[in-house]
């Protein structure tokens, strides 16, 4: 089935036109999409749902792009994003515009990512479902440029998530999935007021089988790999307090979480039977993002839930990015070797297992 994305409203007429958000859409839409089928619908239980998530997505800077459109960018890593709910969190703008950006022209330590809108046509291509706009480089060329962003993936049939007061609901495996997203800026919907997240997750769980939310949390770099309790900072930001906001969205509702933002891999935490991957790491960052240590190292996690949320599998797949930022499959499997030591060291007691290398065990917390 083709790409629905209705705002206002939750159910859409299967030949509807994809419709354009809007300035108005932004204020609090719910869209609901159709996702492509599963690739093997014989082989997939028509209660369950599987959802697959990887880190941060950054396909280049204009006017340094990969060479072919970015076509090839997922090549080898294309066979991991298959699922009924393919989520990535894009730290970028897609936009044509040139200016202006958050940077000015005195700035120092300031980050602008931009590539053309035609980029979310390889995004749609190697498999994503939706992508997280909740973070801190959505915004980076302003309402304009992330107006553009939205507009380009929903003309490539690409859901996305993150706006305020948005529920985005997929139409997956049989089942409807809300996808919320959260990040500590006024542009999306916010990761600080907790009650407000938890309003949202439960209104979302209303519309939905199942709850997925997104966040952008935490501090940034290599010497930010552990979750610690309480706030955290970075750079003067406050990047929200993350076991306070995922514990609240789960009690509010959410099947599973999964984070983004501190650009290093964090570890997994079981919590009421759900499923909390507080980073992902880095997915692709081609000419952008570090590949140096633990910076270069990312995961994908594919999980399969049933109806009620409850726990069916989960798999863990390491991958890296090459020198210049490309994603591949690390043969080595070192980000699972990672998430498996965080786990254990943040949370001994209720910390994901992992039991041959990237099959995860079932939730004993």
């Amino acid at each position: 089935m083709g790409l629905l994305c209705c705002a206002g409203v939750v159910a859409c007429s299967a030949s509807a036109p994809a419709a354009k958000p809007s300035a108005r859409a932004s204020a609090s839409p719910t869209a609901t999409y159709s996702a492509p089928p599963s690739p093997s619908p014989s082989a997939q239980p028509a209660q369950e749902v599987t959802l697959v998530g990887v880190g941060d997505v950054i396909m280049g800077n204009t006017p340094v792009l990969p060479a072919d459109g970015g076509r090839s960018v997922f090549t080898d890593v294309r066979s991991l994003l298959r699922g009924d709910v393919v989520l990535g969190n894009m730290d970028s703008t897609l936009t044509d515009r040139s200016g202006p950006s958050k940077c000015g022209a005195t700035s120092t330590n300031c980050f602008a990512f931009r590539a053309p809108p035609s980029f979310a046509g390889p995004l749609h291509d190697a498999g994503f479902t939706v992508i997280n706009l909740a973070n801190n480089h959505s915004h980076d060329y302003g309402g304009p440029g992330l107006l553009d962003t939205r507009e380009a993936l929903t003309a490539h049939h690409v859901a996305y998530d993150g706006m305020p007061g948005q529920v985005t609901v997929l139409r997956a495996g049989g089942l409807r999935v809300a996808v919320v997203g959260f990040a500590p800026y006024g542009w999306a919907q916010s990761l600080i007021d907790i009650p407000a997240a938890q309003a949202l997750v439960r209104s979302a769980r209303r519309q939905a089988d199942l709850v997925l939310v997104t966040m952008h949390a935490g501090g940034e770099g290599e010497d930010e790999t552990h979750v610690r309790p309480g706030t955290e900072f970075f750079l003067g930001e406050n990047r929200g307090n993350s076991i306070a906001f995922t514990h609240a969205v789960i009690d509010a509702g959410a099947a599973v979480v999964f984070g983004s933002g501190p650009h290093v891999l964090r570890g997994m935490e079981w919590y009421r039977g759900r499923l909390i991957a507080y980073s992902l790491g880095n997915f692709v960052g081609y000419r952008t993002l570090s590949a140096s240590g633990r910076k270069g190292v990312g995961a994908v996690l594919s999980v399969r839930l049933r109806r009620d949320g409850t726990f069916v599998s989960g798999r863990l797949t390491g991958t890296r990015m090459t020198g210049v930022g490309l994603p591949v499959t690390d043969p080595r499997q070192t980000g699972v070797t990672y998430i498996g030591q965080l786990s254990q060291e943040d949370f001994p007691r209720c910390g994901a297992r992992l039991t041959d290398p990237g099959t995860l065990a079932a939730p004993t917390c």
